[in-house]
């Protein structure tokens, strides 16, 4: 059986303690590898090795900097398809799915190589008599990633090429659940010509979390993932001292309004709601109906969800693959019971979905459940599956109230022929990320990523712009350059116009 390992100061490191973790695959139910889970030595090893890279990384060149990230780049379109099949081997995702994540990722990596443009400072001559300010953005040292299981290569490149390409050392701690991709793109970046100690892998689970939420040499943690685990990276590493993006869960909600395109709309929230089998945390998992045209909406969303193809994610053809494990089936399979049981519809039920060849994997087919009302619990929990909750609504206003007063706020999206609804929507809704007509806004790589309210903790976003400050510091330096002759002229006083 295959053990994945860590990476530690450009190579493949044993992770001490002795424990490990089991790794699926999804669409069989099979253990296919064993993943090492470190310890907080294994982290004091990672950070000592990164603390000692930091330095001389911080004082490289721009330009060396960005060299590396632009081979870094030719490295990672050579190899997205070995990624692609790695992810959908571990996650179940589709390849073409699995293709599309590693095309974000590698927008953000992109952006990266023109960081020494998007961090450039400003510098004001003569602000006063013979004194000249400037100032720079300056690496923080070592920073640390947490990221989850639904993206295990665009999240850790959301964050890793803007860290890096502003001078700091990246450690990363993947999911256990799909930890390959970590240590394929830790040797691209070796093969790029990274340092060693520059990008670093620990696997694990809490331990190694919470050994690089309080570690003294670790100046900053980015993290996405469920809100109470957000709630715990944010409050801990705080409370340490460190800046903190943490990036919670999310409930987000399509809302169709009367005069949208209903075809349109049923297709984007069809594969919206069920592509990658809803473990997106920008899925649209809620869809939010004008009554009068809700029924129409509903009957052509049930065709669809029908037409799914479900099978394992490397099959030809294939639309939705498995969720992420046998428990996350079986909790998924117990919302929508439980639908049923307070009251709610249930349209297309994809509890049971059986894939040839396939009887023991981690299935569930696409499921809509319709007359959805806020209390009961497949609204108020995140699903994080292939369910999607219809709520019927009186007009605009009524749809807004429903999105404002959910406790989370990462995505939604309008769907509507209607500039002045889409306006107002945009300007009203009480959410980070907006789409009209456009079913899964993510943010390109020169904006930022995140939301409000419980879905991010912290008040930085993640790449583009906010990533680059997230990752650095100001400094600013005033300097004067006097004559030999000149009389010092120093004062007691605070300068004054006199002294300008």
């Amino acid at each position: 059986m295959t053990l994945i390992t860590h990476w530690i100061d450009g190579r493949p490191a044993q992770p001490g303690g002795g424990r490990t973790s089991p790794v699926f695959d999804p669409a069989s139910g099979e253990v296919i590898a064993q993943v090492g889970l470190g310890t907080a030595a294994d982290v004091d090893t990672a950070v000592a090795a990164a603390l000692a890279a930091a330095g001389p990384w911080g004082e490289a060149s721009v330009a060396r900097r960005a060299g590396v990230l632009f081979r870094f780049r030719e490295l990672l379109v050579a190899a997205a398809d070995e990624l692609a099949r790695l992810v959908s081997r571990e996650h179940g995702k589709t390849v073409p799915d699995a293709r599309g994540e590693v095309a974000r990722g590698l927008e953000v990596v992109e952006f990266a190589c023109g960081v020494p443009s998007a961090s450039a400072g400003a510098y004001s001559p003569q602000a006063a008599t013979g004194v000249d300010v400037f100032t720079s953005r300056e690496p923080l040292g070592v920073v640390a990633g947490i990221t989850p299981f639904n993206f295990p290569v665009m999240v850790p490149l959301w964050m890793s090429p803007v860290a890096i390409a502003t001078g700091n050392a990246f450690v990363l701690k993947p999911s256990e659940r799909d930890p390959s991709a970590s240590l394929l793109l830790a040797r691209l970046w070796a093969q790029a010509g990274l340092p060693d100690g520059v990008f670093s892998v620990v696997q694990g689970d809490r331990e190694v979390v919470d050994a690089l939420l309080t570690h003294p040499d670790v100046a900053a943690v980015s993290f996405v993932g469920s809100t109470p685990v957000a709630r715990h990276v944010h409050a801990t590493a705080s409370a340490a001292g460190k800046r903190v993006q943490a990036l919670g869960g999310a409930k987000n909600h399509g809302v169709v309004l009367a005069d949208a395109d209903l075809d349109d709309a049923a297709e984007h929230l069809t594969a919206a709601a069920f592509g990658a089998a809803g473990e997106r945390c920008m899925a649209l998992s809620v869809a939010v109906v004008v009554d009068e045209v809700a029924d129409e909406l509903v009957a052509r969303l049930a065709v669809r969800a029908r037409a799914v193809r479900v099978d394992r994610g490397d099959a030809a053809g294939a639309e939705m693959g498995p969720v992420i494990t046998a428990a996350a089936k079986a909790r998924i399979e117990g919302i929508v019971a439980t639908a049923a049981e307070q009251g709610a519809t249930l349209v297309v039920d994809g509890r049971g979905v059986v894939v040839p060849g396939c009887e023991d994997g981690f299935f569930v087919g696409p499921t809509i459940v319709d007359h959805v009302r806020p209390d009961q619990d497949v609204y108020r929990e995140e699903v994080f599956g292939p369910v999607l909750a219809v709520v019927r609504v009186s007009g605009l206003d009524e749809a807004i109230a429903v999105v404002n007063a959910n406790p989370y706020g990462n995505g939604t999206a309008v769907f509507t022929s209607s500039g002045e609804a889409a306006r107002t929507f945009a300007r009203r809704v009480q959410v980070g990320m907006v789409g009209v007509n456009v079913p899964i806004p993510v943010p390109v790589a020169w904006h930022s990523f995140g939301g409000w309210k419980d879905s991010l903790f912290g008040e930085s976003h993640v790449y583009g712009p906010e990533g680059v400050r997230f990752y650095t510091r100001g400094k600013v330096v005033t300097q004067r350059w006097p004559h030999r002759t000149e009389a010092a002229g120093a004062s007691f006083h605070f300068a004054g116009d006199a002294q300008r």
